[in-house]
């Protein structure tokens, strides 16, 4: 048998924000979208969140993003994140969430980041949590600018599709692996594993961790990085 891993949803479980909407602020700034853009995003977010598991609206989101991201510059985009990590993201990773990937490291596990935000974004949060490996939504580029496609959207059963063929890549034993959210949406992933775990769940997701004897978890610390460093004990 192989070993297992730890597979983390991104969003309101390791971080207490969405790490797309995160960015809205300096991709205006900048020009990228408009206080329209913003609106319409926020919105978009919030319809995935309730209804995620919806094949409808999973196409919604990914095509949406999709036209949204066309003819962006794949470095700008890649700048203002590095620029901005520490002080949209930093401050705002749950201090529960680093410990149990520090756990799960120290017991010889690989931890992997799986997201529905763009490859863009997420590694570099990954970068910032010590974590290398990441499964997010890679769009399309072509001469250094987002085409407008789609090449892999990271939600629902695909978030599964590319679980798995990582672990047939690196041996992983899915039976004797972890996997943390906090949606509904994440049914699939947390079913895929031996060890499911809901954090700060939804209503549905509540549900669904009582009826199969789940664990829950709650986080309500984010801490930035640095002062847990100081405070560790």
């Amino acid at each position: 048998m192989g070993r297992g891993a730890a597979f983390f949803d991104l969003d309101k479980t390791v971080i207490a924000k969405s790490s797309a909407l995160a960015f809205g602020r300096p991709f205006y700034r900048d020009g990228l979208i408009t206080r329209r853009d913003v609106v319409k995003s926020a919105y978009a977010q919030l319809m995935f969140r309730l209804g995620g598991t919806d094949e409808q609206t999973m196409a919604r989101t990914r095509d949406y993003l999709a036209t949204l991201c066309k003819g962006w510059q794949v470095e700008q985009v890649r700048q203002i994140v590095a620029e901005t990590l520490h002080e949209l993201i930093n401050p705002y990773v749950y201090a529960e969430a680093a410990a149990l990937i520090e756990e799960h490291q120290a017991a010889g596990r690989d931890v992997v980041l799986v997201s529905a935000s763009g490859e863009e974004m997420v590694r570099p949060i990954g970068e910032l949590l010590g974590v290398t490996d990441v499964i997010a939504t890679r769009m399309a580029v072509e001469d250094g600018r987002y085409s407008g496609e789609v090449e892999f959207y990271a939600a629902g059963p695909s978030k599964v599709e590319a679980v798995t063929r990582l672990a047939e890549e690196r041996g992983y034993d899915l039976a004797d692996s972890y996997a943390y959210s906090d949606s509904y949406s994440d049914r699939p992933l947390l079913e895929c594993v031996g060890h499911p775990t809901v954090v700060n769940p939804d209503r549905q997701l509540r549900k669904l961790a009582t009826e199969n004897a789940w664990p829950v978890l709650e986080f309500r610390h984010p801490i930035p990085l640095g002062r847990r460093l100081r405070e560790r004990p």
